[in-house]
Order: C-alpha cells, then sequence, then structure tokens
C-alpha cells in the first residue's frame, strides 16, 4: 500500500472520530430543543396574578456572551444595573403603586443614595472574567458569581427556586441572573442569562441571554432549561437595600456573607433596613444587636436583642448576648432573668450562660 493511500486512510480515520462525539451533542441538543418545545408552563400562583401584567426592565444594559462568558456577561449585565429610584426600575407597563414596593430602604442609606444617584462606573465583562471563569469547567459556578458580586459592593441574594419568586422579583424592578442547561443533564451546556420581564397574559419570559439583546421565550420552554439547575438564581442590591420576596434566612445570609467580607460597619444598614422589611425576623434583630454593639452603640444593641427575643423567645444565643450586655451596665435583675432563659435553652450558649450567672 502507497505512503499516500495510507495517509488518506489516517485522514478519514480521524475526520469520523471527531464526527463522533459532535454528532453526540448535536444529537443531545436536538433532543433537548424537542423536550423544551413539548414543556407545559409552570402552574402559577393566584397571588402571582395579581402582579403587573406585563413587565419588563428596558434600561438593563446588555453585555453580548462570547464563548465561556456567559457568567460574566450576566453578572456584568447586573452590576451595572443601578436605578436612579425604585420607580426608574419599571417598565412602562408596570404600576406605580407596584413601583414603590421594590425596594426597602434604611434611614442611614437613603441619604447616600440621595447623593448618589449616579450609575456606578461600569464593569465590563472582561473585567470579571478573571473573577468568576474557571478554565477547567469551561464556565462560571454559583459561588464565585455571588462572590464577584461581593467583592463589587454588592449584596447577593439567591432566590426562592419557584417560578413565582422568578416573577415577582421582576415585577419589584429587579433584574434576575438565572443558570440553565441548555442540553440534557447527562450531557450539560450550562449558560447564564439575565431575566428583565415577563408577560403573564402571553406567558413569555424576556431575557438578556447570549447574544440576543431581547430573547422572548415561553414559560414552560425557559422552566424546563431552568429546573436542570434547580432553579438557581439570584439578585443584587446595594447596601441598605432588601429586594422584595428574599426570604428570612436568605436575607440573614447574604448579609452575613457580605459582613464577613466588607466589615460589620459596611453592613449595617443592610441589618437596618431587613428588620423594617421583616420584623418578625428574630434573626435579623439579633445580628443588628452584634452589629451595634461592635460599632459601640450598646443602648440601641440592647433593643436589637430585645426584639430578637420578642420575636423568638427560644433564641438562646440572643437571651445570653442581651443578658451579658445588661451586665455590662450593671442592670443585674435584668442580666439575671437573661441569662436564666439562656441557660433554660439547650445550645452550645448554656455553658457560658451559666458561668455568667455565678459571676453576677
Amino acid at each position: 500500500m502507497s505512503s499516500r493511500l495510507r495517509a488518506k486512510r489516517r485522514a478519514l480515520k480521524r475526520s469520523l472520530q471527531n464526527a463522533r462525539p459532535a454528532g453526540v451533542l448535536l444529537c443531545c441538543a436536538l433532543i433537548a430543543l424537542f423536550l423544551s418545545g413539548c414543556a407545559t408552563s409552570p402552574a402559577l400562583k393566584d397571588s402571582t396574578y395579581r402582579l403587573p401584567e406585563r413587565v419588563e426592565l428596558v434600561n438593563v444594559p446588555f453585555f453580548p456572551q462570547e464563548k465561556y462568558q456567559c457568567g460574566p456577561a450576566a453578572l456584568a449585565t447586573v452590576l451595572n444595573y443601578s436605578p436612579a429610584d425604585p420607580a426608574s426600575s419599571k417598565g412602562p407597563a408596570a404600576s406605580a403603586g407596584e413601583a414603590d414596593k421594590a425596594w426597602t430602604v434604611s434611614p442611614e442609606a437613603e441619604a447616600r443614595l440621595a447623593r448618589g444617584r449616579e450609575r456606578d462606573t461600569d464593569i465590563t465583562a472582561d473585567s470579571l472574567v478573571s473573577q468568576v471563569f474557571i478554565p477547567g469547567r469551561d464556565g462560571s459556578v454559583q459561588p464565585e458569581m455571588l462572590a464577584a458580586a461581593r467583592r463589587h459592593g454588592r449584596l447577593a441574594f439567591p432566590i426562592r427556586p419557584t417560578f413565582d419568586a422568578l416573577l415577582g422579583h421582576v415585577a419589584a424592578g429587579n433584574p434576575v441572573v438565572v443558570m440553565q442547561n441548555l442540553a440534557l443533564p447527562a450531557f450539560p451546556m450550562w449558560h447564564y442569562a439575565v431575566v428583565i420581564g415577563y408577560d403573564l397574559a402571553e406567558e413569555t419570559l424576556i431575557l438578556r441571554s447570549g447574544e440576543t439583546r431581547r430573547q422572548i421565550t415561553s414559560f414552560g420552554r425557559f422552566d424546563a432549561t431552568w429546573a436542570r439547575s434547580q432553579r438557581w438564581g439570584f439578585v443584587l442590591a446595594k447596601p441598605g437595600r432588601i429586594p422584595e420576596g428574599v426570604t428570612p434566612r436568605r436575607a440573614v445570609d447574604a448579609i452575613s456573607d457580605f459582613e464577613a467580607l466588607h466589615g460589620t460597619r459596611a453592613a449595617l444598614s443592610s441589618w437596618q433596613a431587613l428588620t423594617q422589611a421583616q420584623p418578625d425576623n428574630a434573626m435579623a434583630h439579633f445580628a443588628l444587636g452584634n452589629a451595634l454593639y461592635e460599632q459601640e452603640r450598646p443602648e440601641n444593641a440592647v433593643r436589637a436583642l430585645r426584639r430578637a427575643v420578642a420575636a423568638d423567645d427560644t433564641l438562646g444565643v440572643a437571651w445570653l448576648n442581651l443578658g451579658l450586655l445588661y451586665a455590662e451596665q450593671d442592670q443585674i435583675a435584668k442580666a439575671r432573668r437573661a441569662l436564666e432563659e439562656a441557660a433554660a435553652l439547650p445550645g452550645q450558649w448554656q455553658p457560658r450562660a451559666r458561668r455568667a450567672l455565678e459571676t453576677l
């Protein structure tokens, strides 16, 4: 056999080998498209149908997403979206009354917002690649996305994994970063997009996605791809702002993570805003009390801790800190009662509460 013929056969064999994975991926993509096309719309709560019928956050910027950069581009989109006030985040279809519910703002943050209504300096997708892109995975993973947002001075709130929550956040003026699997579970094709609007009557969403500025997709098709990520998504807020609809536990976790990076002083306005937005959130009052104490505001800290135990009288750690604060202020009777409450509740605070009682 001639050397030329052998070379041709080797080239043909290589081309066939390379074609196999491409064919598998093409087949998976076609199957995924077929499955999502057949998907039914998710069932929505009655309360969701009381949202504005149509919302589009038209001022959300757009960053075309290049290869492996869906994560950086989606993050740049929401980092650069800084509405001047809650009402400006609404599309023309939303009512003014609903716009007033978009944010809960603490008094301290209100003054800062009045001084700084302009948009932040633009953050590009390229500037975020090194922060969120993982070469070995050819993409970005959720913890890096949230951590990068915090590094840029935002609080990152994962949303409840429901379609109702998704629509509620958009109706409140918050674009939502979502994670999708555009292929099959066995051959995932992960992708980040930003939901900026919806139409309840047409059952469609509007997204900033890939190289499409205004992608319109049905509720059913989107949910089929979003469900493969366990319906993961998040919204951002500046310090002192609490997006409507965030659950108490997710809110506390988001502010705690921000505080761990930026310190108590930077997180204080967010704790204040959370206690206003969720007055029954005992952990929010507890965290606010600790932050106020660190800022050498013990009287305010006592008030916050009293609200914490009023909201949840089984929160032993709040009783402990309240008792220690009363003891510092020589209010022995109040300190004894609070420490006795802490000592009676099971938990890691019990030994310290009992030792503190012995020293009174």
